[in-house]
Order: C-alpha cells, then structure tokens, then sequence
C-alpha cells in the first residue's frame, strides 16, 4: 500500500472519529421507577432532575447515571421543572407549585391562589418560566367537575412569587408550554396550531399565525428571532423574526412531537412518540431520525452543548454526552 494511500485512509478513520465524537451517544438509564416521566432539568453536567406522574421527583448528581427520589408528597402529576439559576428552581403539579432555594435539596409547597379565585372550576398548570428575578409565569388551564377544560390560566408575578395575579388571554383553548426570552418576549403553544406572544413580559398577549393545524406541544427560542415549535402529526415549524411569520418544516416522521430543545443556534433535538428522535445541525432548516434504540413515548427533554436527557413512558431516561 502507498504512502499516500495510507494517509487518505488515515485522515478519513479520523474525520469518521472526529464526526461520531461531535455527534454523541444515547444510554439508557435506569430511573428508579415504572411511573411515566414528563419533566427534565439539569442545572450542570453533573446536576438534574426528573418528575412525572403520581408525585414522582429524582435526582442525580453523576450527569444520570444514578437517580435519587425525593419524597415531595403529593400524588398530583409534575408536568414541569424549572430552575433559573443554579439553587431556584420551581416545579408545578396539577393544581400545585413547588419551589426550591437550595439546588433541589429541599422543595417547599408555596400558594399561588386562594380558595374561590375560580368559580368555574380547579386550575392545573402545565408549564412555568421567570422572565428574570421577580417575573415570573404560570400557564395551565381551568378544569372543571368532569375533567373538562372551560378556560385557558395564565399567573403573572412580579415580586419573585409572593403574589400572583390572573393575566386575560385572547384565546381559552388548551395550552401546553411556555418559553421566554429576556425579560420582555415570550410565547405559549397550545391546542389547534395556537401559538401566543407578548413583548411586555406577559401583561398582554397575542395570537401569531403558525398555519397549523394540530396540536402544538413546545416551543423553544435561542433568541427574541429565531424560534421552534413542535406537535401533533409530527408538526415542526420556524421562525426567524420572532414569529411574525412562521415556516412549516418537512418532518421524516407523522408520529406526534412532545418536545424540542435547542443545545446552540445550530443544533437542536425534538422528541416524541414511539421512541421517536429528531436533530438537526442547520437551524432547524432540515431535521433527520436519530436512533435512540427504545420504543416508549418520549415526553420531557433538556439539552445543552455537551450533556443532555429524554424522558418519557414507563421511567424511560436516556441520557446523552459527546
């Protein structure tokens, strides 16, 4: 074999190492539990939390190898984790909140409305995000006596929690997610292609066209231009001036899309049924099937640059490095 032979085959074994390395790997972990999960968040590389149905919280101090419940003692479901620096954190479950001022250590029941706020039925809330400090959002739903959803919910505080008080929405069908950037934008997903804005930090919002039809579960914004949504029939759609205008995307699969996460302005993943996986390295322009080697429902997911982890049906976690 010639020299020069042996150098192509050489630089091509590293430009394929080079490429595997930059694309990371998925393992499965095992999460201590059978209960479905919905929520992720990690505070580090090493520091995360998972929650889902019946109560159900954990946490690892290894990037996910081994999970650790906390007895948080409640049965309702947790639909959301959130933390917006390293020891605030909040968690929201059915009609209850959570919060913690310690880094997940200890987590405290805090009120959030008083008995008689709603006469048409019980609230139950679904996403959270604190704008900065002392803004902060709730968004779920009213729900009354046979489980029917009357209205839409949206809390608003500006005093870091203390108080909440109810914004109006232009729009009372189910919403599911909410996402924020700066102080100032942010965007709600919800049923039927709903997606919301605002530009003064939630005290008014309204509806942005998607050109969609079903169900959109997530939204993710790098910035106040570039965003993403996904959903139903495996919905993806983006934007690249804040949601003035929304482009449909072409997804390999029809299955339904619970989550997507951003880990750099290029690099995204989105998640959902039937162990479906999706990324894309150009900005969410084309996005492509990624073998997360299960075939339970993803539900949650938290990505960063080098870490990451999907949750989902019966305890399901995998975690991601590179």
């Amino acid at each position: 074999m010639s020299i020069l032979r042996s150098f192509y085959i050489f630089i091509l074994i590293f430009a394929a190492a080079i490429s595997a390395a930059a694309q990371g790997t998925w393992t499965a972990r095992s999460s201590g539990t059978s209960e479905d999960l919905v929520a992720v968040y990690f505070t580090s590389a090493s520091r995360g939390f998972i929650a889902g149905d019946n109560g159900f919280l954990a946490s690892t101090r290894d990037g996910g190898v081994t999970w650790q419940k906390y007895p948080l003692n409640t049965k309702e479901s947790i639909n959301e984790i959130y933390f917006r620096n390293d020891k605030n954190g909040y968690l929201v479950a059915g009609k209850l909140m959570f919060r913690t001022d310690d880094g997940g250590e200890t987590w405290k029941q805090t009120r959030i409305y008083r008995v008689g706020d709603f006469t048409k039925g019980t609230p139950e809330f679904t996403s959270i995000r604190f704008a900065n400090k002392d803004r902060g959002l709730i968004i779920g739903a009213i729900v009354n006596q046979r489980d029917e959803i009357v209205d839409s919910l949206l809390l608003l505080t500006e005093d870091g929690g203390e108080s909440w008080s109810r914004v109006p929405l232009p729009s009372k069908a189910e919403i599911f997610h909410l996402d924020f950037d700066g102080s100032k934008r942010g965007w709600i997903v919800g049923d039927k292609g709903l997606m919301m804005a605002t530009e003064d930090g939630g005290r008014t919002w309204s509806i942005q066209k998607t050109g969609v039809e079903r169900a959109l579960f997530a939204v993710d914004f790098r910035d106040d231009t570039d965003g993403f949504a996904v959903g139903g029939g495996g919905s993806i759609i983006r934007t690249e001036n804040g949601g003035a205008s929304w482009e449909k995307i072409a997804s390999p699969s029809p299955e339904t899309l619970k989550r997507v996460y951003f880990a750099d302005d290029k690099n995204g993943f989105a998640v959902g049924f039937h162990g479906l996986m999706l990324r894309t390295y150009d900005k969410g322009k084309n996005w492509a099937l990624e073998n997360s080697g299960v075939q339970k429902d993803f539900y949650g997911l938290f990505m960063a640059k080098k870490y990451g982890c999907a949750v989902g049906e019966g305890g399901l976690v995998l975690t991601y490095s590179r």
